[in-house]
């Protein structure tokens, strides 16, 4: 399906750019609102939505035209104000609201923004529903408009940092604590800059908390899950335990052992899984990851007679495989951990509490813990095109995708798509050899750079 605006995680791009501008969040909020009205039979009872945001210069603009454009509709509005992605997916439900609006650009740098968009059950709004929205946008709906007495009201929730606290305690046994855990913490100058740091320390952690200063334009500068040097280093300068990096909204988690070693979302889900399993909690004995995964995390879980399910790049891909087969664990190489006895969506802190507390009952090294696969070689790299351009369609680049598949069939695998975020191809190629998989990456980024001017 082929949409207008929405990505694989929203709507996303520079801020006060198009499609991310006052007048674009403004139309959002009101489609979003009709769309909400059109899909569910009105009961008398007003409309609400729920406005969360991480710490970018831009998200205070944006926030303000969503909420005015819910507000036109009808819908009242509650800021939640700087706070993690997965906690405003818990606040739409326990707040009861309709509709739930994250304004960030997760990882990427603060001069990109975005709007991701949950239903009232605190998941993500299905394809369908996010093209009705996109319909909208491009229509005019003036005469959608309620009369001045009906028209939403704003106000903002003090404690939703509180609330998002003890939901994320409630998710660890009532008397499990990390105390003797040293952490260093590394909040992304992100959205987790108080509530990280609050709930390690409510459960008797020493923390050390690094690029928790956000100022508007730090965010995931040279830190965070995509930058994990700086929280390597001080890892092991401090004599801490282990290392934790989240991005900017904080719905995904890398960490990094006592040594120094960074640990990516595939260790983690390995150690969740075989836990899990253990205790007979892992639903069907099923793990639900995306293509990018290693084919390493595919062959251990395997080899413990467990399944790994395979989805399209996106935690909104493994959520919707998690609801249809009824499984409770699923995520994302990059660090997107979804635990649906506890969340709706990948939720980095949630996912390091669940991590930290193995570490705390084992009282091994995290280089011990943490690492239960040896991973593939695997090599991924990026080109940037032309955002007309589409160089996949191309028969020479069709021809030598081709060629590579059939280079690494025995031997690999090959992924080769289109960003849903970025005017960027993503070539990933693992194998058992590294060489082999360098030549065809390599050449298959040159071919696809030249077709994509």
């Amino acid at each position: 399906m082929t949409r207008k605006y929405f990505g694989t995680d929203g709507i996303r791009g520079k801020a006060n750019q198009f499609p991310m501008t006052a007048d674009m969040a403004l139309k959002v909020a009101m489609a979003a609102g009709l769309a909400l009205q059109q899909s569910d039979s009105s009961d008398g009872t007003r409309r609400r939505a729920v406005i969360g945001k991480d710490t970018r210069l831009s998200g205070y603009m944006l926030e303000q035209a969503m909420a005015a454009g819910f507000e036109a509709l009808g819908i009242d509005v509650i800021f939640l104000g700087p706070i993690p992605t997965p906690a405003v997916a818990m606040l739409t439900r326990s707040l009861r609201a309709d509709i739930g609006v994250m304004i960030s650009a997760s990882h990427n740098p603060y001069e990109d923004n975005g709007i991701k968009l949950f239903g009232a059950d605190g998941f993500k709004l299905s394809d369908e529903v996010e093209t009705q929205i996109e319909t909208y946008i491009d229509s005019d709906l003036s005469s959608e408009l309620p009369s001045p007495s009906r028209l939403g009201k704003a106000s903002r929730l003090d404690d939703a940092t509180g609330r998002y606290v003890e939901f994320l305690k409630a998710s660890l046994p009532r008397r499990q604590t990390l105390e003797g855990l040293k952490i260093v913490l590394d909040c992304a100058n992100g959205a987790a800059y108080k509530v990280a740091p609050q709930v390690l320390w409510e459960l008797e952690a020493e923390v050390i908390t690094i690029n928790n200063t956000p100022n508007g334009r730090n965010i995931n500068h040279e830190c965070g899950a995509t930058h994990t040097d700086g929280l390597q280093k001080r890892v092991v300068e401090e004599g801490a335990d282990v290392g934790i990096a989240l991005d900017g909204d904080a719905d995904r988690l890398i960490m990094v052992d006592e040594t120094g070693r960074q640990i990516d979302g595939d260790q983690l889900m390995a150690l969740l899984a075989v836990n899990m399993d253990a205790d007979s909690h892992l639903m069907e004995r099923t793990l639900v990851s995306t293509v990018m995964s290693n084919l390493g995390l595919e062959r251990f879980i395997t080899g413990q007679g467990m399944t790994l399910l395979r989805t399209p790049v996106g935690d909104r891909y493994v959520v919707e495989q998690m609801r249809e087969g009824s499984f409770n664990l699923g995520g994302e190489q990059s660090g997107h951990i979804v635990l649906a006895d506890y969340g709706r969506t990948g939720d980095g802190l949630l996912a390091a509490l669940q991590i930290l507390t193995i570490l705390k009952q084992k009282g091994g090294k995290a280089s011990d813990t943490l690492h239960l696969f040896d991973p593939l070689p695997q090599i991924l790299k990026n080109v940037r095109v032309s955002g007309d351009v589409k160089p996949l369609d191309k028969a020479e680049v069709q021809e030598a995708l081709l060629r590579a598949h059939e280079t690494l069939s025995n031997d690999g695998r090959l992924l080769v798509r289109a960003s849903g975020t970025e005017p960027l191809i993503r070539v990933m190629a693992e194998g058992d050899d590294l060489q082999l998989i360098e030549r065809v990456v390599d050449d298959l980024c040159a071919l696809i750079a030249e077709a994509g001017q």
